[in-house]
């Protein structure tokens, strides 16, 4: 097969959570731990940090990854979903897999692919440590893609692991109560290891605690310990203080969302606690990393200006916390108008999220090219039960030209509520 033909096989014979929703969802590691022996585990063959999280644990697995390889290691970075192009997962110091590494690994295991017939995840895992080895990472840094104790990820033994923040999302699968949720998350914390954890919250910190305790894992909240300040930022980049017990510094930072404040100190925790480790990482490293992390490692759709006349957003926040801060800060741009693109997917409540919604904006109700997404008549019967006036689009790209074709240059455009959302924009503008 070249590698239009393996494309098509990874997207239309494995099972894609993204795509096709809960029938992908699969329970075990059996297929994971089958493929780890068949490449003789790879991932024992570099150093690992596995990130798990509600929200954040892109941007964290991003920002890692940009310090890392700013202070001169060879870093790879596995992380979901994808938004244009399927090598995005899969990047080493920045640079997406090869189009032929691709290919060959999927023409020379076909055999076992087909016998065992992994999800589209568990066959997306085996091939990023797979490249990581045969590219020689000095170090990695792994995102689970749902949950934690159960993901495909969780196979490696990590030098620390990260859980971001608790909230509620994928409550089919991970459990209608934060301490659940926050269950099946603390399912990465590994013996020995130092666990980071982003946010403290009552419903939840205690699970963290006895996790910890049961397997002697050493664990620090980092908002116990770190506080962040954004002092201006100006969509580009914000700038912010940093308190770290009586140590008080600055830097810049890349990523522009309000709710990325709660990250920062989440990402410097976590290298604080990297350099405790004796892994080297200069203050110096830390600024740049997190100063040119989208440029570094190529991230999008973190509340990503687009245009500026009219300004124009997009942002893959999804779920009612991550939504929320986006809501809040829509509202702190000043514009004159609002012109809202939405669409979610359809294994989702969004009553709770529409209501977070502004009443006097324009919405463009949409839906994503893929089959999870919510049908766009769905969507538009629920909002105007939320008050929320505008018209139905068929397509995304659709709906984009309309809000422009209306909005004046000082007007605003934002498109997300799904990441397949801001994916279908993104590959078509």
């Amino acid at each position: 097969m070249n590698y239009e033909e393996v494309i098509r096989f990874i997207f239309n014979s494995l099972p894609m959570y993204q795509r096709i929703g809960p029938a992908a969802y699969k329970t075990g590691l059996d297929n994971t731990i089958i493929l780890d022996k068949y490449f003789s585990s790879p991932h024992k063959n570099f150093k690992t940090i596995h990130i798990a999280g509600t929200n954040g644990k892109g941007s964290v697995s991003h920002s890692l990854a940009s310090v890392l390889q700013e202070a001169g290691y060879k870093a790879g970075l596995y992380t979901s979903p994808h938004l244009i192009d399927y090598r995005e997962r899969i990047r080493v110091n920045g640079q997406m897999i090869t189009k032929k590494y691709v290919q060959n690994f999927i023409n020379e295991n076909v055999g076992i692919i087909s016998e065992i017939r992994p999800s589209f995840f568990e066959m997306s895992v085996a091939l990023a440590f797979d490249y990581f080895r045969s590219c020689n990472v000095d170090i990695a840094v792994i995102e689970t893609g749902l949950g934690g104790r159960l993901d495909s990820t969780n196979i490696i033994n990590p030098v620390l692991t990260i859980i971001t923040n608790i909230d509620y999302d994928h409550t089919q699968f991970l459990g209608n109560s934060l301490d659940k949720i926050a269950g099946e998350k603390a399912g990465i914390i590994k013996s020995n290891t130092p666990c980071i954890i982003g946010e403290t919250h009552s419903e939840t910190e205690n699970v963290f605690i006895q996790k910890a305790i049961e397997v002697s894992a050493p664990i620090i909240f980092a908002d116990k310990h770190i506080s962040t300040h954004l002092e201006s930022f100006n969509n580009q980049s914000g700038n912010y203080t940093i308190t770290n017990n009586s140590k008080i510094s600055t830097l810049e930072f890349a990523l522009t969302g309000r709710y990325q404040q709660k990250n920062l100190a989440t990402i410097i925790q976590s290298l604080e606690t990297l350099q405790s480790l004796r892994i080297k990482i200069p203050d110096e490293s830390i600024k740049r990393g997190l100063k040119e992390v989208k440029s570094n490692t190529g991230l999008r759709g973190r509340w990503e200006i687009l245009k500026q006349e009219p300004l124009t957003i997009c942002d893959t926040g999804h779920n009612k916390a991550g939504i929320e801060y986006v809501v809040r800060q829509l509202a702190e741009q000043n514009k004159k108008k609002m012109h809202l693109i939405i669409g979610f997917v359809a294994d989702k409540d969004v009553s709770d999220i529409l209501n977070l919604f502004p009443s006097n904006a324009r919405y463009y109700f949409t839906q994503a090219s893929v089959s999870r997404a919510m049908p766009v008549s769905q969507l538009y019967t629920v909002a105007t039960k939320h008050n929320l006036k505008g018209t139905c689009y068929s397509d995304v790209i659709s709906a984009y030209n309309s809000a422009r074709e209306n909005a004046d240059k000082d007007d605003l455009i934002f498109i997300g509520g799904s990441t397949f959302v801001v994916a279908d924009l993104l590959s078509n503008i």
